[in-house]
């Protein structure tokens, strides 16, 4: 039901991301007018498709896990049929040599323990000292110190758990590295994935695009609801006058900022100058996509875990591998993620792609079937914020009439796409 007081608003939103979608999508359906506005000529943000020799690749790879209840819910909503767009799995991290996590369908707390018990290559003192960590991290709410890191935090756990489990999971779901990483944050999503019920450690792979799994279906749901759209636009000036917003001269009731914090902070430096200096004030951390093609190539699950180097000397830059080719995509085409990348961005793109193809060409040789063919190595510097112990983060509110939106936006949530939806809905039911 449309919220008493807010119905028929102006709204512009600012930023077709997840976050601004979200916010486009939400607002329309409570009855206001809305008016998008994105620079580029597509929607999407950093989750977009992008467009190599006439092969679509992401620009990175995404996942999904059950417990994004608001991003699943919004997905639906624009027409977005998750069966076929996503491959659900339970939670598994698996390395080539078949080691790993792998929970079974079920309450994902029992499910965790019983994958920690079966672990392959683990000692029964392992097992049990990490059962132990999470009974007594369960009794404590998730909570900590915000002040520790992942590595500070875990430090009593055997180095084999940390180095097969802890870190690979903190990087993926924070893109920091576990020594610089927020124990506090990673907590949480620990607590989201294993607390949340039947479901919520699943995963979810894009079978489809990135674009297709949510903003080219929010961009048609918002053009057949009247919602007006101006891509390929920047906005160059906000200003506020008698209780109106204007955006570039065109007036509004109530604006959502849903742009990168580095294009936030230029359009608030007038308007709420602390604000936009806590915007302008957040590090990054890259994450590098490195995409490779072995014809006849399948890997034996779609996603696999790798043991990964930070030293560049190592060879072994890649945590995460994605067969494309199990997920809608072009046969043997493999997807390397480097999270936490900034060490491989100083190397070099030339130096990364070739760690890569050492690390596939070691550590899949018994899936490779023919040589290796390099594509792309998509670098986005900006990945996301660096997500460090005792963050300050700004928040939503930045004047009256306009909020912010966004996955960088103060919260319990790191960096991901259900963060990014859960800012844009807060920014237009909390106006």
């Amino acid at each position: 039901m449309p919220a008493a007081g807010v119905v028929g608003r102006r709204l512009a939103v600012i930023g077709a991301g997840w976050a601004g979608l979200a916010a486009a999508v939400e607002a329309t359906q409570r009855g206001d007018t809305v008016t998008l506005f994105e620079m580029a000529p597509q929607a999407g943000g950093r989750a977009r498709e992008v467009m190599w020799d006439g092969i679509a690749l992401d620009n990175g790879q995404h996942i999904l896990i059950g417990a994004y209840s608001d991003t699943l819910r919004l997905m639906r909503t624009v027409g977005v049929d998750i069966a076929r767009s996503f491959l659900r799995t339970p939670l598994r991290i698996t390395y080539p040599e078949g080691a790993g996590l792998q929970l079974q369908a079920g309450a994902p707390a029992l499910a965790f323990a019983r994958a920690v018990l079966r672990y392959r290559g683990w000692t029964w003192g392992e097992r049990f000292a990490l059962l132990r960590a999470a009974a007594s991290w369960q009794l404590r709410g998730f909570e900590c110190d915000a002040a520790r890191t992942v590595t500070e935090f875990t430090a009593n756990l055997p180095a084999k758990v940390r180095a097969e489990l802890i870190d690979p999971l903190c990087v993926a779901a924070l893109n920091t590295p576990a020594a610089e990483a927020s124990a506090s944050v990673f907590l949480r999503v620990l607590k989201d994935a294993l607390l949340s019920g039947p479901g919520s450690a699943d995963l979810l792979l894009p079978r489809v695009s990135l674009s297709e799994a949510f903003p080219a279906p929010a961009m048609c749901w918002l053009e057949r609801a009247g919602a007006s759209q101006r891509l390929s636009q920047r906005v160059e000036q906000l200003a506020r006058d008698a209780g109106t917003w204007s955006v570039d001269g065109e007036p509004f009731d109530q604006v959502v900022l849903a742009t990168p914090p580095g294009e936030a902070a230029r359009l608030t430096q007038a308007i709420a100058p602390e604000w936009s200096q806590a915007a302008a004030a957040l590090h990054y951390e890259p994450i590098v996509t490195v995409y490779l093609r072995s014809a006849g190539c399948v890997l034996p699950t779609p996603m696999l875990a790798l043991h990964a180097h930070d030293d560049p000397g190592a060879q072994a830059p890649a945590q995460f591998v994605f067969d494309r080719g199990q997920l809608g995509g072009p046969e043997g085409l493999l997807a390397f993620v480097i999270s936490g990348a900034q060490a491989w961005v100083d190397a070099g793109a030339q130096a990364t792609l070739q760690a890569t193809l050492s690390q596939a060409q070691s550590t899949l040789a018994a899936q490779l079937r023919g040589p290796l063919q390099p594509l792309k190595v998509l670098i986005e510097k900006r990945a996301t914020f660096r997500c460090t112990p005792n963050l300050q983060r700004p928040g939503a509110a930045i004047a009256p009439g306009l909020r912010a939106a966004g996955d960088y936006i103060a919260g319990p949530y790191p960096a991901t796409l259900e963060g990014a939806v859960r800012s844009g809905l807060a920014a237009v039911t909390n106006p």
